[in-house]
């Protein structure tokens, strides 16, 4: 980054979550949503309001070319895709409403999921705009302020003592003995949840008509790594670009195991030591000492010829700060993970002039 900006490296206020606009889409889909949660309809009524619901209110986010973060980093035609305009302000919402419709379609009549908080938000409102009771498992030692946000759209919370790996197993073994929709990843829905994100890579096409030089984005348990990389991948099998980017991965400086296992060549994910992993309210949306879909992740990183890198809270903390005062975007630090993993690699190794694409993943209220 270039000197001269001193500006920058003075604090600011730090959000441990995303911000979202859902009770304005309560009321912009109120007559889809009437319909969707009225169990007397027939299903495929029910099912077809759902998905105008989807159509209208999640995705489609926006691209723009971030000329002045060229200008401060050197590096040409970045291009920012900003999750943050989805219902609840991340990425989440893609699979959320997919696992809700899912959930819909199959008769469920509840959906579980554990969450630090973003996904539980948009698994709340989509259950909520389905129709369907909606169980959310929360770590007993986390405290984010989507809690609000979570029972307001009329979800249960249930708290469950350790970290989220353990709310995940506790969610996921309740779905199994209620016979719940389980919505957490890593277990028979991932296949539909990498689809979901892939929408990330197909609205890049959309935007760039072939696939950029590289995509970073932010990585935590690696699902939405890994969708972005099949929907790059499935459009190039097509014949629908001309070459797969090289996948970029930024996560929490030492405690990420995606980003662990590419710096150290490991062939896989191994877990970390949960007891040397500190949480921050910046680091929280990424850190985990089990990346469940993380192995699938690390094999997008190999198979493009991408890389990984860690990011300092210091450094994300400076690039939200860098592209809000530059671009208008207010984004969690957490989310410009991949845009610094992108921008460290650069500055050793000059990228050639192409097209560069950064996921943000989080809004900041």
């Amino acid at each position: 980054m270039t000197n001269g900006n001193s500006n920058l490296n003075q604090p600011f206020g730090l959000m441990d979550g995303a911000s979202g606009a859902f009770q304005q889409i309560h009321q912009e889909v109120n007559r889809q949503r009437e319909i969707t949660a009225d169990h007397s309809r027939p299903l495929a009524e029910r099912l077809e309001a759902y998905e105008d619901i989807i159509d209208s209110e999640v995705g489609d986010t926006a691209f723009i070319r971030a000329r002045n973060i060229e200008r401060e980093t050197g590096l040409r035609q970045i291009f920012l895709k900003f999750e943050g305009g989805n219902p609840t302000g991340t990425q989440k919402d893609r699979v959320a409403f997919f696992q809700a419709m899912d959930a819909m379609r199959r008769r469920f009549d509840t959906i579980t999921v554990a969450t630090c908080g973003n996904f539980g938000v948009a698994q709340a409102l989509a259950a909520s705009l389905a129709g369907i009771r909606c169980v959310i498992y929360i770590p007993g030692n986390y405290h984010t302020r989507r809690i609000g946000e979570i029972e307001s759209l009329g979800a249960e919370i249930v708290r469950v003592p350790g970290d989220y790996e353990g709310a995940v197993k506790a969610s996921s073994e309740q779905a199994d003995k209620e016979e719940w929709y389980d919505a957490n990843p890593g277990g028979s829905n991932t296949t539909m949840q990498l689809v979901a994100y892939g929408g990330i890579s197909y609205e890049i096409y959309d935007e760039l008509g072939d696939a950029p030089a590289a995509v970073a984005l932010p990585v935590s348990n690696g699902t939405t790594f890994a969708g972005v990389c099949k929907g790059f991948a499935s459009l190039n099998r097509r014949g629908k670009t001309s070459r797969m980017p090289r996948m970029v991965a930024g996560s929490s400086f030492r405690k990420n195991p995606i980003v662990h296992a590419a710096l150290k060549n490991k062939p896989t994910c191994e877990d970390l030591v949960p007891e040397k992993i500190r949480e921050t309210r910046v680091n929280e949306p990424l850190i985990n000492w089990h990346a469940i879909d993380g192995n699938l992740a690390l094999k997008a990183i190999r198979e493009t010829n991408g890389w990984a890198g860690d990011a300092s809270d210091k450094n994300m903390r400076l690039y939200s700060r860098l592209i809000r005062e530059r671009e208008g975007l207010d984004v969690l630090p957490a989310s410009t993970a991949g845009l610094i993993a992108l921008i460290e690699n650069h500055k050793i190794n000059p990228l050639p002039n192409d097209r560069y694409v950064v996921v943000l993943t989080g809004r900041k209220s």
